[in-house]
């Protein structure tokens, strides 16, 4: 008999004809008996099966089961076997449910899809602790969600399995170099794990697998401890550089009036200067406002926050009025760089 803590409600749509077993994988049409040649990744489906996404280009990704939000948490915790949780339309949860939902993937160590609108998302990332490994969608189409699966899997086992070479899979290969690119760079001015040049002396680099990743960071900054802040003329040639930093991001978006926009997307370069701008002016930047600082997709935003979250130039930080909503900082190293290029404009 099937133990009843390892019981998956199978979607039999999706499975090989033939007998399924508890335990046993499925790496498309074979015999029995014969050597599996990929382990297929369950993934649990949060919704309704109409809104289920089309899969079927990825082979070593199968659907266990769809169930409904209010059933998710408890049947999250009596299945071992899951390892990715698609939670379609997660900003119409009710926030205890949610919180519930994520706690349980925590436990059984699944990584998260959220799909969401821009307006709820805010509130969406409060609510997913920062040790759960997730990918954000708002308003995403095919090729995104293809993108968020891949990176569930990936992140998951070290590896992406080739799927087929389509649209969808050539638009995963940019978005690779692109990280690829970006993490190539932010080791150069890393070095050898020392901080972005100009780093305060005691400066701890954010590190994923550090105590510091599983909380978010506590919400007073630190320039607001800094002596200078209060000095009128410090704050005077804040203001000058905010400015001056904003009035750089309305010509980069005047581009767009006369060149494709994506001609000369640079999401993290546009994402910079607002946090930096930000900080200038001592005014928090939510996760939102940031993505439509990115000048691209909510979606690509997102991907490009947790990216430079990961590397160390963005912090998160909590609201200390709202539990409901994160903030996104620059880091100490990141800060001080952007001052260091602007003090060389100034010469």
């Amino acid at each position: 008999m099937m133990d009843q803590r390892t019981q998956i409600d199978f979607d039999t749509s999706v499975l090989p004809d033939r007998g399924f077993h508890s335990g046993e994988v499925w790496a498309g049409t074979q015999s029995r008996g014969s050597i599996p040649q990929a382990v297929a990744s369950p993934l649990l489906f949060v919704g309704t099966r109409a809104d289920l996404p089309d899969i079927a280009d990825l082979s070593d990704i199968r659907v266990a089961g769809t169930v409904a939000a209010s059933e998710a948490a408890s049947h999250i915790r009596r299945t071992d076997t899951l390892d990715i949780i698609w939670l379609a339309a997660s900003d119409a949860v009710e926030s205890e449910m949610l919180a519930d939902i994520c706690a349980a993937a925590g436990e059984q160590g699944c990584n998260l899809i959220c799909e969401t609108a821009l307006s709820a998302l805010d509130r969406i990332v409060a609510a997913i602790p920062a040790s759960i490994e997730v990918q954000l969608l708002v308003d995403a189409d095919a090729a995104d969600k293809l993108v968020a699966l891949a990176a569930a899997r990936r992140t998951r086992y070290g590896a992406v399995h080739d799927i087929a070479r389509d649209d969808a899979m050539e638009r995963i290969d940019r978005l690779q170099e692109e990280v690829a690119r970006i993490s190539r760079l932010l080791g150069d001015l890393a070095g050898q794990r020392s901080g972005l040049p100009g780093t305060p002396t005691g400066f701890v680099p954010w590190d994923a697998d550090s105590a510091a990743s599983e909380q978010v960071r506590a919400p007073t900054r630190d320039y607001a401890a800094m002596p200078r802040s209060f000095i009128p003329e410090d704050r005077t040639l804040d203001r000058q550089r905010a400015k001056a930093v904003r009035r750089m991001l309305r010509q980069r978006r005047m581009r767009e009036q006369y060149f494709p926009a994506d001609l000369f997307a640079d999401p993290a370069w546009d994402m910079l200067l607002d946090l930096y701008a930000a900080r200038l002016e001592r005014q928090p930047v939510s996760v939102s406002s940031l993505c439509i600082a990115a000048a691209v997709p909510a979606t690509t935003a997102l991907r490009w926050i947790k990216t430079m979250t990961d590397a160390g130039l963005f912090v998160r930080e909590a609201d200390p009025h709202d539990g409901r909503r994160i903030f996104i900082a620059l880091a100490e190293g990141a800060h001080d760089a952007l001052s260091r290029y602007f003090e060389a404009l100034d010469e």
